[in-house]
């Protein structure tokens, strides 16, 4: 079995959001602080991340991460890279570089972004990352299967991942048909839901509805919450039965062969 552990279910800002003083930011509920997404994969020996926004860090120590084999990028975006730099921590435990798997474009972007750590004469102690591109294939990380699903964030194409009965579906507002097909049989579904009202490049609470109807999962949680979505325990009591809303240090435990 491999467990899963929602590090972060919060949007680009995170909840709180800076200097806000709206009833969600200022909510006393743990469930109603949200660090930018990310989710942890462990599975025997073998620990995978999906995305390591500016949070890794706090993620990390939070979960008392001591292993990590390989990071998977969903896209370029700040809240999903941007704590990249902190895998020196483990190039030093591990001594060496960190696999990063990623899609072209993705990868020339963290070149772009992170130039110190691929420069030709590279500063002592910056991060050392492997760059493994991907692409629409299914791959196999330490013996793990994952089969990337395009989606798109407004025009930008995205991935997400299925691996075995669980698929995590994130940053995106549409999907095609010939792509919700590769997720027949999905028992838990982690799905964005950004906010309730209609947006450019996230899926509303509604949308996520309607494509988990679609998808036919045993369970769904939603995730990538903007403090626009309201307080986890209205959520709660608003969401259809099969559906919850995701929080921060949420586990799950699926059958990764399936």
């Amino acid at each position: 079995m491999m467990k899963i552990t929602l590090l972060g279910t919060g949007t680009s800002q995170g909840i709180p959001v800076i200097a806000c003083g709206c009833a969600v930011c200022q909510s006393k509920d743990p469930k109603d602080k949200r660090l930018r997404c990310s989710i942890l994969l462990e599975e025997g020996e073998t620990t995978l991340l999906i995305d390591a926004g500016p949070d890794f860090r706090q993620q990390m120590l939070t979960h008392r991460v001591k292993n990590l084999d390989a990071i998977l990028l969903t896209h370029e975006h700040a809240d999903h890279i941007f704590g990249l730099d902190d895998i020196r921590s483990f190039n030093w435990i591990k001594q060496s570089a960190m696999p990063v798997y990623c899609e072209a474009r993705v990868a020339s972007n963290l070149k772009s972004v992170f130039n110190y750590a691929f420069a030709e004469h590279r500063y002592p102690g910056t991060p050392e990352m492997e760059l493994h591109k991907i692409d629409a294939q299914p791959l196999h990380i330490h013996g793990i299967k994952l089969v990337p699903i395009r989606l798109y964030h407004h025009k930008l194409p995205v991935y997400g991942f299925r691996i075995g009965e669980f698929a995590y579906l994130t940053d995106f507002n549409s999907i095609s048909e010939e792509e919700l097909a590769k997720l027949e049989g999905v028992r838990i579904l982690v799905i964005c839901a950004l906010r309730k009202k209609p947006h450019l490049s996230h899926l509303s609470v509604d949308q996520a509805l309607e494509l988990i109807e679609k998808i036919g999962p045993e369970q769904a949680y939603l995730t990538h919450f903007s403090h626009e979505i309201g307080l986890h325990a209205d959520l709660c009591q608003e969401l259809p039965a099969g559906v919850a809303p995701a929080y921060d240090g949420l586990t799950l435990e699926i059958n990764s062969r399936g």
